[in-house]
């Protein structure tokens, strides 16, 4: 066999042929690709153990009201109960962006981005009115270690909603200018992962701080 037919055979994977090398460009985008994942994940496992923080503090924090309003006072269900729906029609709204990023459909992906942030605007509205009302009859975070416990597990959320809508206007303006490239595609993953996590914790907020406020003894 001459030089060229054999080089032919080996180029063609022929027997004895080596796996072609891995070009240097892909083999960086792979490797930054799973740094990020790792990151993210890394952000989103610190953000459960910080809130996990502020749960257990309001567990202990719950009864020393210090001669003040407790739960059962200051909180009204009905309102909550808004905010919670709002909250999880804006995680499943959210989760139709996703697909719709996937799937390329601009339609799908704007709109279900605007209806994720119109209901995550209406569940800040409603917190903050329940804030300020608090504080008017003098149930502020200064009035009980109770309500230093709730102002600061509930605030805490409550600005992660407003970092995640700004996080989701800058989305919706990266796939306008940049279109539904890999990498964008891969940060509305990682916004959706962020967005149904402040849902979880937020269906444990209503549990053990709202409707325990009104069932415990």
């Amino acid at each position: 066999m001459s030089i060229a037919a054999r080089s032919t055979a080996v180029g063609l994977g022929g027997e004895g042929a080596a796996a072609p090398p891995i070009p240097h460009e892909l083999s960086e985008l792979e490797q930054k690709r799973v740094i990020v994942g790792y990151g993210f994940w890394i952000f989103l496992l610190s953000d459960i153990v910080m809130f996990s923080s502020f749960f257990a503090t309001y567990a202990v924090l719950v009864n020393e009201t210090a001669g003040g309003p407790s739960g059962r006072d200051v909180f009204h269900l009905n309102i909550v109960a808004f905010e919670t729906a709002f909250l999880l029609l804006s995680s499943f709204a959210c989760g139709v962006a996703a697909i719709g990023a996937r799937a390329r459909r601009n339609g799908m992906y704007y709109g279900a981005m605007a209806v994720t942030a119109l209901f995550g605007a209406g569940f800040l509205f409603l917190e903050i009115r329940e804030f300020v009302g608090m504080i008017a009859i003098g149930a502020g975070p200064q009035r009980s270690a109770f309500l230093s416990a709730f102002f600061a597990l509930v605030g805490c959320h409550g600005l992660h909603v407003t970092l995640g809508l700004m996080w989701l206007l800058t989305m919706m303006a990266q796939v306008f200018a940049k279109g539904y490239r890999h990498d964008i595609l891969r940060r509305v993953l990682c916004f959706a992962l962020f967005w149904h996590t402040l849902d979880i914790i937020w269906v444990g907020i209503f549990t053990v701080v709202y409707l325990m406020a009104f069932t415990s003894v």
